[in-house]
């Protein structure tokens, strides 16, 4: 009973959600009432939406790496569902792991000298390049999701060289959760600011400057520790319950 009651509210607040954010017209609707509305000539248009990208994306988003450009801003609403799914799928290996291994131990052998002192001298170094990673996602290659996998690789580091390491797991639900309310704060802003989600907000400043593109460098940073901390709570759960 509990289950189909469950499923029947999840049903209702989907269908709340989806009239919330898509207009469903009824009936007739005549295009040019709406000003946004601009009827494209195909015979004398070259412009496809790629191009426009290329052209027009440093200017509307004060950022160099186009890429980040069309991922947290032209689709930014795409992009925060991406992180959803990551947070559910982290979510539901936590759980599958915590049920299989909770009366499980498994014994594990020590790691020798050399892993053990590379892991302490390699620690911080790689912390910092995944960190530098997303911090400059609006400049060079890079951005949060790969930022964050250059994080969680450091824990994986500590797992490997010390078997009885085990990262807290409330700081990372408080690191994951606030950096989830960081984007979602951010798009809220842009909706209340400009009238749609994510709207770009921030003065874009210089091209090729640290702080430039808006708030796509805070997006990412948020973006960069979410990935980072899930993808350790992923690791840590996937090595079981160790003595």
């Amino acid at each position: 009973m509990k289950r189909i009651l469950g499923g029947v509210i999840a049903v209702l607040i989907f269908i709340v959600l989806a009239l919330a954010f898509v207009h469903i017209p009824f009936g007739n609707i005549d295009l040019a009432e709406y000003h946004y509305y601009n009827p494209v000539d195909n015979e004398h248009t070259q412009d496809s939406v790629p191009q426009h990208y290329l052209d027009e994306g440093k200017k509307e988003t004060g950022s160099t790496n186009i890429v980040t450009a069309v991922v947290v801003d032209y689709r930014g609403f795409d992009t925060l569902g991406e992180v959803t799914v990551l947070f559910l799928a982290s979510t539901g290996v936590g759980s599958i792991m915590y049920i299989f291994e909770k009366e499980k131990r498994r014994k594990v052998r020590r790691a020798n000298a050399v892993v053990e002192t590379a892991s302490k001298l390699l620690f911080g170094f790689i912390i910092l390049f995944g960190a530098y990673i997303f911090v400059h996602g609006h400049l060079t290659p890079g951005g949060g999701f790969p930022g964050g996998a250059v994080i969680a690789s450091s824990f994986l580091l500590l797992y490997l060289a010390y078997p009885r390491f085990h990262a807290e797991h409330k700081n990372l639900n408080i690191a994951e959760s606030l950096a989830g309310l960081t984007f979602v704060g951010v798009g809220i802003l842009g909706l209340f600011l400009a009238g749609y989600f994510l709207y770009n907000f921030l003065p874009f400043g210089l091209p090729t400057y640290l702080f430039s593109a808006g708030v796509i460098p805070v997006i990412y940073v948020a973006v960069g520790v979410k990935v980072g901390s899930e993808l350790t709570g992923i690791v840590d759960a996937m090595m079981g319950v160790r003595e």
